[in-house]
């Protein structure tokens, strides 16, 4: 049978919003006390004040994971954004020959275009820019199992200090769940993070992007 402590952290845990209120000492911990007795069906006084008690602890150990999110946010402070729209993203066969994507890479950047190729089991996905679209499909053909246009790139340019402190990259994913944004493909190239996204989510990804 778990210890009125555990229950306490149990539900904590699984409510995020009331966590982050506990991690910045936001919350009354009474009225935290009676909601979690009345959902977790516990009705004696002793067990409320237990929950009190256990939720301040726990307001103890999430001190050092304040500390953290402080770095992480210094990081990305010290992050410069960059936007691009009019992206492609093809989905292609990876039984192409690689001569082809050589020579469609090669194509793209005479032009001092983007090209970014990420190789995955059965498929591989590159990223362009949407006028290249039809030199994809003249040179891939029926090989182009996908291909998504109408959308935008996001560069997050950080310092060197984003490759030795955890949680940042996981921060940013958070974010653009939290805000209902869905990421198409992302990728990153040492202190770059890249986030490809519909064009139409830009407004409201420059909104919750500016630390």
């Amino acid at each position: 049978m778990k210890t009125t402590a555990e229950i306490t952290k149990e539900y904590i845990d699984t409510h995020p919003s009331i966590k982050d209120c506990i991690r910045n000492n936001l919350v009354n911990y009474s009225k935290l006390a009676e909601k979690i007795a009345q959902e977790m069906h516990i009705e004696k006084k002793t067990s409320k004040d237990a929950i009190i008690v256990a939720s301040r602890r726990y307001y103890e150990q999430l001190k050092p994971e304040k500390i953290h999110e402080d770095q992480i946010m210094g990081i990305l402070k010290n992050s410069e954004l960059e936007i691009k729209n009019k992206i492609v993203v093809a989905i292609v066969r990876k039984t192409v020959p690689s001569k082809v994507f050589l020579t469609l890479e090669e194509a793209i950047k005479r032009e001092q275009d983007i090209f970014y190729s990420i190789e995955g089991s059965t498929a591989v996905t590159l990223i362009t820019t949407l006028k290249h679209k039809d030199t994809i499909r003249r040179l891939l053909g029926e090989d182009v199992m996908k291909m998504s246009t109408d959308l935008a790139m996001i560069t997050i340019k950080s310092p060197q200090e984003l490759e030795t402190t955890p949680g940042v990259i996981a921060y940013l994913y958070s974010l653009f769940g939290e805000h209902g944004i869905n990421i198409s493909e992302t990728m990153s190239c040492w202190t770059n993070t890249i986030f490809i996204i519909n064009e139409n989510d830009i407004p409201k990804a420059i909104s919750f992007l500016k630390f």
